[in-house]
């Protein structure tokens, strides 16, 4: 994936922050100190997490290098897809799966720890037919966006470029551009709200976070 700076807390990043509100004033509008006014999404990234996390896709074994596609998959034979590397990874009493000359893959739910770049396993797989997730809140609260169709038009074709490997896909929908995206811990919604307006875009991580 592509190099990314992690929004990290540290001693030494606060004494500069203490020591630049010296001598500087942030405006008010600036999303974010660290990064120009509008352009908040793509230059600031969530940290990894710290705990489990679960991703839902296709696992691509090929030829031993495993990959969980958690964006879109090419409807070919076999399938086609890029996704996150994994570690750890074994097929050995895992059901599920089809193969084609030296490529296996199957639909799970992966268990593991997220560095920013790989997935380590730490519990079996879940065929993804048996999987039961949780319910995930709606963060629209059911009301409509306020992005016009033009204005959600124009992002959408922005973001891949913004957002590099760290992007699924997108679609516009009820005044809201929804967008999905390998990993976030809401700073991404943030930067996105910073650089178009709160109830414009929402991002939504594929990977989940596991409670406890």
């Amino acid at each position: 994936m592509n190099p990314r700076r992690f929004i990290v807390g540290s001693a030494i990043g606060v004494v500069a922050l203490l020591s630049l509100s010296a001598c500087a004033t942030v405006s008010p509008s600036a999303g974010s100190p660290d990064a120009p006014v509008g352009q908040s999404l793509g230059s600031l990234w969530p940290a990894p997490p710290e705990g489990n996390v679960v991703g839902q896709g296709t696992v691509m074994d090929t030829g031993g290098a495993v990959e969980l596609c958690v964006g879109p998959v090419m409807e070919s034979w076999p399938p086609q897809c890029s996704g996150i590397p994994l570690e750890g990874w074994s097929w050995e009493g895992v059901d599920g799966s089809e193969s084609q000359g030296d490529i296996r893959w199957g639909a799970y739910a992966v268990q593991g720890t997220y560095d920013g770049e790989t997935l380590t396993v730490t519990q079996p797989p879940i065929m993804l037919a048996l999987y039961d997730p949780m319910m995930t809140p709606d963060p629209t609260g059911g009301k409509p966006g306020k992005g016009a169709e033009a204005e959600l038009l124009e992002i959408q074709d922005a973001l891949p470029d913004v957002l590099g490997a760290e992007y699924l896909s997108s679609y516009p929908e009820n005044g809201w551009l929804w967008v999905d995206v390998v990993w976030d811990d809401g700073t991404s919604q943030k930067a996105a709200d910073d650089d178009y307006g709160k109830d414009v875009v929402i991002i939504r991580s594929a990977l989940r976070e596991i409670a406890g």
